[in-house]
């Protein structure tokens, strides 16, 4: 009996937990059903959704463009997004904000805030005094950062996929360039809480490239491991990856395929931007030239045309690169002069001839990175706007040594694909086939901390300790533990990027403070002093760097360990059911591996031998920093190229498993408690000690070093900065949707007043009021519409619509007349057909009543006796005065006569037919019973096996009855003696009934 109660309980748990699963799973779907993504780009971004329906499809924004430009215009009264913004950029250069994602993270003395102040001179860019990043100085009254600027273009984006999928959004998935780093991608995550996002994940633009590649080539992946070069050139800079694709062995859903980042390289600011500020700068110079002995001033003084000569210079580009030549002309460039040039490809490649070598040099990084050569690379695709340029592609072709470029993939919308197909993998809502992911760390990050250690009896001294945490090209999502053994009071530590000696001496100034966090401990002293029993097992840290590449320290414990002596017929007893429980759920761990996840992650940390051939070089790094901190300083460099190399080498099987270090220790677990049975006696003398682990969390401050991020009070501040703005903006568009609407109204209601239709049913009196009104309203607009509130327009437009509603309720009224009746005569026509057939049926055939046969006689007679009386009524009266004749009426008029008609189809539809008598004289006396109906029976009731004859009634009915409600049957019956068509006919129309009514 106990064993059956062993075997119930584990089963009742397991459903009652998927209830409250799928519980929440509905409450989360009850939110939102649609997820989309957002792929940045320096110049323009494109939207993607997924929704119930739309599979990915790419949002058209309001002027039904598939790309939008990343711009925003800001001035006192009005905002501008998108292509108003772009419009606006020529009219006020200043107050348009362009590549301020190149801003992002970076303090005022980057190099790359200078580049900007040199490229956009025309911009005021002041300092942030707290955080010393700049801001954008539009006027004394208006100053925004470039997160709260990226904020609104992520709002605007949102609006776009709102309006394209007519539902509320709040999930996306967000591409950020690969060569983010840690302060980079904070704030654009900042940027996102802003504007309202809940950001799923930060995708490296070039992983959804790859991600939307191989999702859509999913047949062709094995699996024999294919490496895929993507050279991805933008406006702003240029990322090259290698990716290699083939199927895998996982353990929740078998042979999937999976996409692994091998290597990167990129170059920072080489893309098409620098290209058209190299073109700017030439028609700057022929434009000077030109006017050189009118002592005219220099055009780069004035934004407006230098904002001009870029537009010029984007379109110029873009045509060289399908042309050897093109005229280059702007109207009225400066002071009212236009602008003419010839401009050739040559002299193009030319002024960018710097630019074009530095193309193979991401090639060459990514190489490097991944430890392959391009024999290795099966193909080389192209992605990108920037790739169109001739020049590129053939420098580029010349350093891969191929034989051709792919060029198969949209260079445009790939990333954002890729990214809103991993957006809707990882919302709740949607189920998608498996594609597993494994990015790669870029930049190296390890811990340091510093020591004092005794080498010789009566000498200390300090040692500064480092230990790699996440290894360059290592994949992530991923969790480590590090343990510091030798600490029992409080101590600090710090977290630093690794060695970036890969990085050139101008992307190293570019990358800005190589230094994360500075972790200070309290009350380490204070957990020994608790539990000064227990053996310390060491201060462990765990971090975590999760699906954006955001590294974060979870927690900091202080763990002890003891071992307690237990009643042996008691643990035997606990013992036996924890297994049966455990073997019932298809685990095998043991109750002190699956206390919690940190225990088995500590467990893990400490004896890395069983775990999957990734880990190894890391945890053994970590192991020897726990169990040997004062060796040579200089052991953790070995471990890094471990580290790195690993992934590429390492079994399909481990693949799965290796991207979170807290799931390996399960299969730890499992292989413990398979050895223990077929040894009983030495469990038995081994369960009266037992080990009792204690946890005691460590408060931790930390210091922020590469880029404080925003106080929670400035970044509430910057939330309601942008939601008054998008209320602003709202309210502008209400105002001048209603102006729209009383101009609109007021035009087209003076034009009515000439027409026929309307002058039959209205006096002069009536229409010169009329006109007087509207005439008053439209000098009123004219005058005084600019300063009027938006509830005055609406007052304004309501009362003109009042005083036209009886002219246009009697033109109304007159356009529905002639359907109406029309389809009221056919339903009276055909149910007084439907009445007659039915009393002609023989008593024997007989299923109405005479009640039921009386009561729809009388509603026909009611309703033609309303139908003359009213015409009649109708007659008598002027056009010019409210009608008596409603087609409100006609239409309650039809649906009571339907109504009794319906009643009755619906009673000989089910109602079975009586059993004929066996005489054959009784047979041979249908023939005449039908033949005497014969000239009604196609309106009537169908003889057997002529149901087809019965249609005609059912084609009038369905134009007839236009108020017919929606659950109402068809006009058809079948006859008395067609047993079997009936029952089919009833069988098929009960479940149209059903859906009709779902």
């Amino acid at each position: 009996m106990a064993a059956t109660v062993r075997r119930q309980r584990p089963r009742r748990l397991p459903c009652w937990a998927l209830v409250a699963v799928l519980l929440a799973d509905l409450l989360a779907l009850s939110d939102t059903l649609a997820v989309m993504s957002v792929d940045l780009g320096s110049e323009s971004m494109k939207v993607a959704i997924v929704k119930p329906g739309v599979p990915m499809e790419i949002v058209l924004n309001k002027e039904s463009r598939r790309k939008t430009p990343v711009t925003v215009t800001l001035k006192e009264n009005e905002r501008f997004l998108g292509d108003s913004a772009a419009a606006m950029a020529i009219k006020n250069p200043k107050a348009t904000l362009r590549y301020f994602q190149h801003l992002l993270g970076k303090q005022a003395d980057n190099p790359h805030v200078a580049l900007y102040r040199d490229r956009f001179p025309e911009h005021e860019l002041n300092i942030d005094p707290q955080r010393q990043t700049v801001r954008f100085q539009i006027s004394p009254e208006l100053q925004f950062s470039p997160e709260e600027v990226l904020g609104m273009v992520l709002n605007y984006s949102r609006s776009l996929a709102e309006d394209f999928a007519e539902q509320p959004i709040k999930d996306a998935v967000i591409t950020v360039p690969a060569f983010f780093n840690q302060a980079e991608r904070r704030a654009v995550l900042q940027a996102a809480r802003m504007a309202g996002l809940k950001v799923l994940q930060l995708i490296n633009d070039n992983t959804a490239t790859a991600l939307s590649y191989g999702v859509f080539r999913q047949k062709d992946i094995n699996s024999t491991a294919q490496n895929v070069m993507f050279y991805d050139m933008g406006s702003g800079s240029t990322v090259c990856t290698i990716v290699t694709y083939q199927t895998v062995k996982t353990k929740e859903a078998g042979m999937q395929p999976q996409l692994q980042i091998r290597g990167v390289g990129f170059d920072r600011t080489l893309g098409g931007l620098e290209m058209e500020l190299r073109l700017r700068e030439h028609l700057a110079r022929l434009f000077n030239e030109q006017r050189k002995g009118q002592k005219a001033k220099d055009v780069r003084e004035n934004p407006r045309a230098m904002a001009k000569l870029l537009r010029e210079a984007n379109r110029l580009k873009t045509v060289l690169s399908a042309n050897a030549d093109h005229m280059a002309q702007i109207e009225g460039l400066m002071d009212d002069v236009d602008f003419k040039a010839k401009v050739t490809r040559v002299e193009f490649e030319e002024l960018c001839a710097d630019l074009f070598e530095r193309v193979p040099g991401p090639v060459q990084q990514a190489l490097q990175s991944a430890e392959m050569s391009l024999d290795e690379i099966e193909q080389v695709i192209l992605v990108g706007g920037a790739t169109r340029v001739p020049k590129v592609q053939e420098v580029l072709l010349k350093a891969v040594g191929k034989e051709e470029l792919g060029k198969n993939i949209n260079a445009d919308e790939a990333a954002a694909m890729g990214a809103v197909y991993q957006a809707a993998a990882l919302s709740k809502a949607f189920k998608v086939k498996p594609f597993v992911v494994r990015d790669a760390v870029i930049y190296p990050i390890l811990v340091e901390f510093t020591r004092e250690v005794e080498e010789e009896p009566g000498v200390r001294s300090l040692k500064h300790n480092k230990r790699v945490l996440f290894s360059r090209m290592g994949p992530y999502p991923q969790r480590k533990v590090i343990t510091f053994n030798r600490y029992s009071h409080d101590f600090n530590f710090h977290i630093n990027y690794g060695d970036l000696g890969f990085l050139g001496p101008e992307d190293l100034r570019v990358f800005g403070s190589q230094n994360l966090t500075t972790v200070k401990l309290k009350g380490v002293g204070e957990s020994f002093k608790k539990y000064p029993d227990y053996e310390s097992k060491g201060i462990k840290a765990h971090f975590n760097l999760d699906e954006s590449g955001v590294l974060s320290l979870d927690r900091v414990e202080s763990v002890f360990e003891t071992l307690v002596e237990d009643n042996p017929e008691e643990e035997s007893t606990l013992t036996k059911l924890g297994n049966t429980i455990s073997s019932l759920f298809g685990g095998g761990t043991s109750s002190d591996a699956k206390e919690n996840g940190t225990d088995a992650v500590q467990e893990e940390e400490e004896s890395p031998t069983e775990g999957s051939k990734e880990e190894p070089g890391e945890q053994t790094e970590l192991k020897e920093e726990t169990e040997a901190p004062a060796e040579d300083t200089s052991q953790p460099p070995p471990p890094e190229p471990k580290g790195a190399a690993a992934p590429e080498g390492e079994k399909p099987d481990d693949k799965g498993s290796s991207d979170k270090s807290e799931a390996q220790p399960e299969e730890k677990g499992q292989s413990g408690p398979e050895g223990v049975p077929p040894a009983p006696e030495e469990e038995k003398k081994q369960k009266p000690a037992r080990k009792q682990k204690m946890v005691e969390e460590i408060g931790v401050e930390l210091a922020v070093l590469d880029l404080p991020d925003l106080p929670e009070d400035e970044l509430a501040r910057s939330v309601q900065k942008l939601e008054d703005l998008t209320l602003r903006d709202l309210a502008k568009q209400e105002r001048e949707k209603a102006a729209n609407s009383l101009e609109a109204f007021i035009f087209e209601t003076q034009d009515k007043l000439y027409q026929p239709e309307y002058q039959e049913v209205s006096t002069e009196e009536q229409r010169e009021e009329i006109s007087g009104k509207l005439s008053a309203a439209s000098t009123w607009l004219e005058d005084e519409g600019f300063g009027a509130t938006t509830v005055m327009l609406k007052e304004k437009l309501t009362e003109l619509r009042k005083l036209c509603q009886g002219l246009f309720f009697r033109v109304e009224e007159r356009r529905k007349w002639p359907e109406r009746l029309s389809a009221l005569d056919n339903l009276l026509n055909h149910s007084n057909i439907f009445l007659k057939g039915a009393r002609l049926l023989p008593e024997m055939d007989q299923i109405f009543t005479e009640v039921e046969m009386t009561t729809l006689e009388k509603v026909i007679n009611d309703t033609w006796a309303w139908k003359n009386a009213t015409l009649a009524e109708q007659a008598k009266l002027p056009a010019t005065e409210k009608p008596v004749l409603l087609s409100k009426d006609i239409e309650a008029k039809m649906m009571a006569l339907d109504r009794e008609v319906q009643y009755l189809l619906n009673k000989a539809k089910f109602t079975k037919p009586r059993p004929r008598p066996k005489d054959k004289n009784g047979t041979r006396t249908e023939p005449p019973l039908n033949a005497s109906a014969g000239d009604q029976g196609e309106k009537v009731i169908p003889p057997a096996g002529q149901t087809e004859e019965a249609k005609p009634i059912l084609e009038p009915d369905k134009e007839e009855t236009a108020a017919e409600p929606a659950d109402s049957e068809p006009l058809e019956l079948g006859g008395p003696g067609a047993e079997s068509e009936q029952k089919e006919q009833t069988a098929g129309q009960k479940r149209p009934l059903k859906n009709d009514e779902l």
